[in-house]
């Protein structure tokens, strides 16, 4: 038994590591229902059923709890930059799902904190550690092994899930702007509020709405996933630090190698298992390390 294991502190963290489980099951779900989504109704019109059921309900709770003066902010800018950040990564991520099986998508998005690693030291001056550096080159190397540009099968657009991770980490290090001046309630309004506002413009050239019940019901199910996933990983972080947690974000893979087989069949060949494990392995590496210094 681990020292300390009825204490509180010990109790709230093994409640953390269920959340947070439970969080990216969810986040493997909407992947799955994004993908099926993706394939039958225009992107623009499954973004905009999800950020609107997904801002509306944040919202709801959010000026609840805090009232109006959770918009106040001084940093407008910045927020609707986050927001077009949050809608673009969404947009690539939807048609992403279409070129690539789930479990190698998920992966390559996992390749997202180790770019945040190399932006910070390249572009804020950080102290990035050799081992660090070997974590990013192996990572590099994972997505190497799951896109693998030689192969017969390869097409350019398949680079799309690489551009997303840019995307990510650009989002990424607004976040970690604006969360020093920001309640992370503030975060959510704004980004929400973006989302759903330029997918309600862009709705005129979106295409057509679905027709059939099942359809909507789908896009349902994807906004549902998706708020109660984030819903989720809010609540683990608030039992449990970042340093515990973090590593097990990383379970989102085998989750999305689960439902990739579950859902369509889909069983990665040796070399793209190689390559999501070399992904997960470096990532999760990258993340206890950051966290060793910082314990809760």
């Amino acid at each position: 038994m681990p020292p300390g294991a009825g204490s509180p502190s010990w109790r709230n963290e093994r409640l953390g590591l269920a959340l947070i489980l439970a969080a990216t099951a969810c986040f493997a779900g909407l992947d799955s229902s994004a993908k099926v989504a993706g394939a039958a109704v225009p992107v623009l019109v499954a973004m905009w059923c999800r950020y609107l059921l997904q801002a509306s309900v944040t919202g709801a709770l959010v000026v609840a709890r805090k009232g109006r003066g959770a918009f106040a902010t001084r940093r407008p800018g910045l927020h609707a930059l986050r927001g077009l950040l949050f809608a673009s990564a969404g947009a690539m991520a939807f048609i992403s799902l279409r070129l690539l099986p789930i479990a190698e998508f998920t992966a390559l998005q996992m390749l997202t904190p180790l770019l945040v690693t190399l932006l910070a030291a390249t572009q804020l001056r950080e102290r990035v550690t050799p081992l660090r550096w070997a974590l990013v080159a192996g990572s590099f190397m994972g997505a190497l092994l799951v896109i693998r540009p030689n192969a017969g099968d390869f097409r350019w657009a398949m680079l799309l899930p690489l551009a997303l991770v840019g995307v990510n980490a650009a989002y990424q290090l607004v976040t970690s702007a604006l969360v020093r001046e920001d309640d992370p309630a503030t975060l959510q309004l704004w980004t929400g509020a973006v989302a759903v506002g330029l997918t309600t413009l862009a709705l005129p050239w979106a295409g057509p709405f679905p027709t059939q019940p099942g359809l909507w019901a789908l896009l349902a199910l994807m906004a549902v996933f998706s708020t109660v996933g984030h819903t989720l990983l809010t609540m683990a972080f608030s039992h449990a630090g970042a340093a515990t947690l973090q590593p097990f974000l990383y379970t989102q893979v085998g989750f999305a190698t689960l439902a990739g087989w579950w859902v369509f069949g889909h069983a990665p060949d040796t070399l793209t298992l190689l390559g999501i494990a070399v992904i997960a392995g470096c990532g999760a590496g990258g993340t206890w390390l950051a966290g060793r210094g910082n314990p809760r």
